[in-house]
């Protein structure tokens, strides 16, 4: 611990997720001969915020924040106690002192009591046998829990960033983000397609890694929407950190200072990371739009989930800080199945939730009874999408493993280990997502279990939908409801993966008949092919037409050269608009060539390709 002399005190910095520099009282002096009351002392960093504003108990709690960071609620007498506990005063005059403020007589034997029995467990104050000021009380804060915590950003350089993007919380500012967040979600989930720029992300392990990076950026994105909404509300934001909370990486922003402000201001606090989240979003949809790129949305779409799982009223969220700030419950850890329990007609109150108001209960059944149907639809959504996912997934990754293992076989040890690089920025997420999906299953089915304990009734419920739920999705995977996968895409970057084809053979889809009345010719298989240092890839097309597909994106705006394989020679065609009458087939007497594609020059642009001579004849027939 750093110590350093400030005002003939000691500032210590007190480590842990609180984080900030606190004032450690002078050493107590000795206690004179004969007076035979004990002189208490609060712990390290201890903080008394106060009465709890907005608070939904019947009875006024008073807050105190311990220095390892951990929040605890009293009640008005043991609050009068601990303020009056400076170091200086026995437990005599801490009673005298207690008796004037709080209206009616305290003995010097009910302080030493609520001391022994309330206060030193609590870890408020510090144990008369004890040394020093560190106390390791009780906490329920699974922040706390985090491991390897480190401080990316100090409270002073917070407070300048956060005072910048004060003004984002402007009510004006609010409602253009929320309108503009609508008009996104109505794009993409309702024309666009989010699942989309999902799948491309999964075939190209730099697109992958692209993905979290942003992914990453918009988590300190997040921490600063805490911090800037607390700075806003006229609280000082504290530090912001990480660590690992299981094996996630994970961030945090101090904002305790909020427990002293308005509950207005601690619920714009507690909203202000999903906020800018979605401001993150609007950003990222904008650099779409003007550049063109898909793997932005992807991380738009994944951004939804993060949203999503914010607002779960689970401890360590931000929904568990907002559920609990507008309810004004502080501690709702434990709580919340009583309080449901509470709202069913016909059962008794809890016993651990009968001094909460009959408003704060509502507000906490009807959080979560929002909140479930927006994580089941999300859920749903990508389940659907779950074969597409899958099979995208596991075709990339087995090309992937393939062309690395055959460098190695082939003695290409540079192109090996490159192509491992590549490896694990497949295996990486996709193990991730495997790990996550589990865990939450299994945490769902504990919890459906819990909640459904010893009512059989509600029990044959569950299990009956999760079988109709099950059966569902399998039919509509088995019968090919759900939406196919995305083509194979050619690699942006092949070093990473050796061995996948930077030429990828798409078909195009069979034509009208002739002029003539002879019968369509089969389609010949068309092929991308990469010219140069880009490459061009050609979207897939759905329509009967025989026009070349249109719309194709090329990397870096490079023109699109494609090669058909003509019946009998290997020439070039010349795409033919969808609007034009003749049409470019060969015969259908002329069976397609194997094998005999040759690429077009990459310097003559597309437009300049001579047609082919069946294609000639074909024309001047009709």
């Amino acid at each position: 611990m750093t110590v350093a002399a400030a005002n003939s005190k000691t500032q210590a910095f007190v480590p842990g997720p609180g984080g900030f520099a606190t004032l450690v009282p002078p050493p107590r002096p000795a206690v004179p001969p004969g007076q035979g009351f004990p002189i208490p002392r609060q712990s390290a960093g201890l903080r008394l915020h106060g009465e709890y504003q907005g608070s939904g108990s019947a009875v006024p709690k008073y807050i105190a924040r311990r220095g390892d960071g951990q929040v605890v609620q009293l009640s008005r007498l043991l609050h009068l106690v601990a303020d009056s506990v400076d170091g200086l005063r026995d437990t005599e005059n801490i009673s005298h002192r207690v008796s004037a403020r709080y209206g009616r007589e305290v003995s010097e034997e009910n302080v030493q009591y609520l001391i022994d029995q309330k206060l030193i467990p609590l870890g408020v104050i510090v144990p008369w046998d004890q040394e020093g000021d560190e106390v390791q009380g009780p906490s329920s804060d699974l922040l706390l829990a985090l491991k390897a915590h480190r401080v990316l950003l100090r409270e002073e350089r917070v407070y300048r960033i956060g005072s910048a993007l004060a003004w984002l919380h402007r009510p004006p500012v609010v409602g253009l983000v929320l309108l503009a967040a609508v008009v996104m979600d109505v794009w993409l989930f309702g024309f666009y397609g989010a699942i989309g720029p999902v799948l491309g992300v999964l075939d190209q392990p730099v697109l992958m890694l692209a993905v979290f990076a942003l992914t990453v950026v918009s988590l300190l994105f997040h921490e600063l929407g805490h911090a800037s909404a607390c700075r806003y509300g006229g609280a000082r934001p504290g530090c912001i950190g990480c660590g690992l909370y299981l094996i996630w990486p994970s961030m945090y922003t101090e904002v305790t200072d909020v427990y002293r402000i308005s509950r207005g201001g601690r619920i714009r606090t507690d909203l202000g990371g999903v906020y800018f989240n979605v401001v993150f979003m609007l950003v990222l949809t904008g650099c779409y739009l003007l550049t063109g790129q898909p793997f932005l949305l992807s991380a738009v779409y994944l951004g939804h989930f993060e949203v999503l799982e914010q607002l779960m009223p689970a401890v360590r969220l931000d929904g568990y800080y907002i559920l609990g700030d507008i309810a004004g419950v502080p501690d709702l850890f434990g709580k919340i199945k009583p309080i449901l329990s509470s709202m069913v007609p016909g059962r008794p109150t809890p016993p651990e939730v009968a001094d909460l108001k009959r408003s704060a209960r509502i507000v906490v059944t009807v959080w979560v009874l929002a909140m479930v149907p927006l994580l089941l639809g999300d859920l749903g959504y990508a389940m659907w999408n779950l074969p597409r996912i899958l099979t995208t997934g596991a075709r990339s990754l087995t090309e992937q493993l393939k062309g690395t293992g055959s460098a190695f076989w082939h003695g290409q040890i540079a192109v090996g280990l490159v192509g491992c690089i590549g490896s694990l920025m497949l295996i990486l997420p996709l193990a991730g997502v495997t790990y996550l999906s589990v865990r939450l299953s299994g945490r769902l089915v504990r919890t459906l279990r819990r909640y459904s304990e010893g009512n059989k009734k509600l029990q044959l419920a569950i299990c009956a939908g999760a079988a109709v739920l099950v059966g569902g999705l399998a039919l509509a995977w088995t019968v090919g409801l759900t939406p196919k996968p995305l083509p194979q895409q050619p690699p942006i970057v092949p070093a990473l993966q050796p061995g996948v084809p930077t030429v990828v053979a798409t078909t195009t889809a069979p034509s009208t008949p002739l002029v003539s009345g002879s019968p369509a010719a089969t389609a010949t298989p068309r092929y991308t092919v990469s010219a140069g240092p880009t490459s061009a890839t050609v979207a897939p097309r759905s329509s009967g037409s025989a026009a070349a597909p249109t719309g194709a994106a090329a990397v870096g705006g490079a023109p699109v050269s494609s090669a058909s394989a003509a019946p009998s020679t290997a020439t070039t065609t010349q795409p033919v608009a969808p609007s034009s009458a003749a049409t470019t087939n060969p015969p259908a007497s002329s069976p397609p060539a194997v094998g005999t594609t040759q690429p077009a020059s990459p310097s003559a642009p597309a437009s300049s390709v001579a047609p082919s001579p069946t294609e000639s004849a074909a024309a001047s027939t009709s």
